[in-house]
């Protein structure tokens, strides 16, 4: 009796290029995380039974801004959160994975929760200046921190972050006045200013522009651009143009997943998943 020949081809070995291939797309990997400000793997995020996010990995570089977009409810500004242990205010919150700044893990034990707000410092979609003067508001941090060793430090502190926020020419000559007497677009201006006094290393934003008129968000916008030549800063948008006009970067979220991660000039001219490009070109969301 004949033997039956087996029509299943046999598996070829990689060839010497894809070997060379994979080995370098490993390599450059490990480089990107080695070098990446933030780090995050396989994060899980639970409020309570319920699964918000699911297996998130993200590399985010020095000094670059990066956008995150995706409908309302993907679970884009509970991310951002997870960044500085902002959702630990909410009881029966949980967090599974590693996020690591500088290669330091967040959320290990004996973790100075203090101190990383300090580093990762966030503004919020609302303007939220506290009911005190303008001055006060940007040294708040400085003090209770005790970040300064007197008057004129304080002083000069204060100046630097007001001038690093484009706030300085506007309020030097009203430092006394009310915070609550700016206009919309100066209190959230006020309100970066108030994170940068502390010198922070990445800066998180909650859709900062969201509230604002078209010329207060222009100068946000322009402000950005300006604040990544010292500090990493990752932004939450649900404006795609303003998503492309101001980051380097942009990650696209869809229910509670991370779809695509990819330079934004990409992103918006040939990205590389279909329910991207679905997306930004308004077919839903």
């Amino acid at each position: 009796m004949a033997t039956p020949t087996s029509t299943t081809a046999p598996v070829k070995p990689p060839t010497d290029a894809a070997q060379e291939e994979q080995t370098s797309a490993l390599q450059d990997d490990g480089r990107e995380r080695a070098a990446a400000k933030v780090s995050v793997r396989d994060l899980d995020f639970f409020y309570g039974r319920a699964q918000a996010l699911h297996k998130i990995s993200l590399d985010v570089s020095s000094q670059i801004v990066m956008a995150f977009i995706g409908p309302s409810g993907c679970g884009k500004s509970t991310f951002l959160r997870t960044l500085n242990r902002m959702n630990d205010t909410i009881p029966g919150t949980r967090v599974e994975g590693s996020v690591q700044i500088d290669g330091q893990d967040v959320y290990a034990p004996g973790t100075d929760v203090v101190e990383l707000r300090r580093r990762v410092g966030m503004v919020f979609q609302k303007s939220n200046p506290f009911p005190k003067s303008i001055f006060d508001n940007v040294a708040y941090g400085l003090r209770i921190n005790k970040l300064t060793s007197g008057k004129s430090e304080l002083n000069d502190r204060v100046e630097e972050a007001l001038t690093n926020a484009a706030l300085w020419p506007e309020v030097k000559d009203r430092l006394k006045a009310s915070a609550l007497s700016l206009s919309g677009g100066q209190q959230q201006r006020l309100c970066i200013a108030r994170a940068l006094a502390v010198r922070p290393e990445v800066i998180l934003m909650d859709e900062p522009a969201s509230a604002l008129d078209p010329m207060a968000t222009q100068k946000i916008e322009e402000l950005i651009v300006e604040l990544k030549r010292q500090f990493t800063i990752i932004i939450v948008t649900h404006n795609m143009q303003q998503a492309a006009r101001v980051s380097d970067k942009t990650a696209f979220f869809w229910l509670g997943k991370l779809v695509e991660v990819n330079s934004t000039e990409r992103m918006f001219t040939n990205p590389n998943e279909k329910l991207t490009e679905d997306y930004i070109t308004g077919r839903f969301g």
